[in-house]
């Protein structure tokens, strides 16, 4: 167990990074919380819109999602270690917990049919096998799955869409894929214990930064360049831009709120974190509620932009309120009876 990531102190940076891969998330979702059917009006774009629409392929994205997986799977770590410091069975336990969740994500599917919580639990059990493996192990395995998954998406960018090849890479390109390959790297980088000691891997995380710049760069204006070219391929290209990317993203972020100032402000989006599941699926209502009220079918870039911002503002609002009241999320509560037995452990 890593003695440094103390029982009861939460890391307010994986908080902070929560909270605003919520709001990425958001910005995907939005779409997905009405039915589009086939009498659904989808707008014509102007050219503002166009670009806005672009921004988020370039910057959002896959991305978002992705981080919140890498945070899963640091998570993982963190909780089923700390169940171990109390003679608790960690697999066990997390098991119970991963089975909560399923439950938890099958009834919010009845509501919205995008919920992610179903795969995340799904495929959480696949880091059940890694809790007791060496960080040399864990390593092989994540570069492995990472070049099968990176090498599949050239594979299918680079042959015909009648080529039967893509029957076995289009499986391996799948998200869950993506999914397992971010719990996996959390869990790694928590094992490694880097979460409890970013001042100390500080020059090792400069480093990612500075390696995945020119790939962030590079991948951002290859997507640009598609996007403009309304290309089919960019939903390939998006995803072979999405690991580079969210290295980038999540050094930069854990080197930046290594600054008490910058941490400081944003400490409300820290809230927002803290209440992840209980935000995530109250977005799907918030979010439905208020596109039925402006009656739009399919919101525009500008109208999701504007939609997310103004969810995101709310829900910041009201966990900042809800913390100065309660310790945990209404959702979170439930999910640790769920998983305990009981409110308190």
């Amino acid at each position: 167990m890593d003695k440094t990531i103390s029982p009861n102190k939460r890391i307010v940076s994986l908080d902070i990074i929560r909270g605003f891969a919520l709001l990425g998330i958001l910005f995907i979702n939005i779409r997905g919380y009405q039915v589009i059917s086939d009498t659904t009006v989808i707008p014509s774009y102007s050219a503002f819109d166009k670009t806005i629409e672009n921004f988020i392929s370039i910057f959002i994205e896959k991305k978002f999602f992705s981080i919140f997986s890498f945070l899963f799977g640091v998570g993982f770590y963190i909780f089923s270690s700390r169940a171990e410091s109390r003679s608790d069975n960690p697999r066990w336990r997390f098991t119970r917990r991963l089975l909560s969740l399923l439950l938890i994500g099958i009834i919010h599917l009845i509501f919205f049919w995008g919920s992610i919580l179903p795969i995340y639990a799904i495929a959480g059990f696949l880091l059940l096998p890694f809790y007791n493996a060496t960080h040399s192990t864990i390593c092989r395995w994540l570069v492995g799955i990472s070049v099968t998954y990176l090498t599949a998406l050239l594979v299918n960018l680079g042959v015909s869409s009648k080529n039967p090849i893509l029957a076995v890479t289009s499986f391996v390109t799948g998200d869950l894929t993506l999914i397992f390959i971010m719990f996996l790297a959390g869990f790694f980088v928590a094992k490694a214990n880097w979460i409890g000691r970013i001042k100390d891997f500080q020059n090792q995380i400069r480093r990612i930064q500075l390696t995945t710049l020119p790939l962030f760069i590079g991948s951002s204006i290859w997507i640009w360049t598609a996007a403009q070219a309304d290309s089919k391929q960019l939903p390939l290209i998006i995803s072979i831009s999405t690991i580079p990317t969210v290295a980038f993203y999540l050094s930069t972020m854990f080197l930046l709120l290594e600054n008490k100032t910058v941490s400081t402000i944003f400490m409300p989006v820290s809230y927002v974190g803290r209440m992840a599941l209980t935000n995530y699926v109250a977005q799907s209502f918030i979010g439905l509620a208020i596109m039925s009220f402006m009656n739009i079918e399919y919101p525009l870039p500008t109208q999701v932009v504007l939609i997310a911002i103004l969810i995101f503002l709310s829900q910041t609002l009201y966990t900042v309120v809800w913390f100065k009241f309660f310790k945990m999320g209404p959702l979170e509560k439930v999910w640790r009876f769920m998983t305990y037995g009981r409110l308190k452990y």
